[in-house]
């Protein structure tokens, strides 16, 4: 019977593994794509600082209401202000996950679709945190056309994803069969 190997096992830092990632992408490219890949980075770095310090400007505003005990269920301003806060976050890694996706997978520098996912998201955010009470109705009828047509383009784009994805797998399968 064969003794199975316990010893350590020599699992790559995930750090190390986009580092070398990283390298690789930079050596295959283009000087063009050298460019665009070192403006992604830049980029990346940016909005890796603006998600840390809006985390940590979420986490301490809970905490100074949790502390101070003024979390209020009757009171909406200051839900409205933590969840614009949440959303403030959700929308930069959202736009970090997009870039890392551009870089890594070759793909157009930012997608449509993401872009119009981090337009919606910033719609919802506005929604979020207007007050009902301030608005004027023309703003609110604004914001749900916007609403509204980011929403169709962002199916339309889906759409059309999805219908390129079915004719490449088609055509793959095709092959496949030759």
């Amino acid at each position: 019977m064969a003794m199975a190997d316990t010893g350590p096992k020599k699992a790559m830092n995930p750090l190390m593994r986009e580092w070398k990632s990283l390298l690789r992408v930079l050596r295959e490219a283009s000087p063009f794509e050298s460019f665009e890949h070192v403006i992604l980075l830049t980029l990346s770095v940016l909005i890796i600082v603006i998600t840390f310090v809006a985390t940590l400007t979420l986490v301490r505003d809970v905490w100074d209401l949790v502390w101070t005990n003024q979390i209020n269920p009757n009171d909406p301003a200051e839900f409205q202000s933590v969840f614009g806060n949440i959303f403030t976050v959700i929308i930069a890694l959202e736009f970090k996950s997009s870039l890392r996706l551009s870089f890594f997978d070759r793909k157009e520098v930012v997608r449509g679709r993401t872009i119009m996912l981090i337009a919606l998201l910033a719609v919802a955010r506005k929604f979020i945190i207007l007050d009902l009470q301030k608005t004027a109705p023309l703003e609110l009828l604004a914001l749900s056309g916007a609403s509204l047509a980011l929403g169709v383009i962002y199916w339309l784009i889906r759409e059309q994803d999805s219908h390129i994805m079915m004719r490449k797998a088609m055509s793959e399968s095709v092959g496949a069969n030759d």
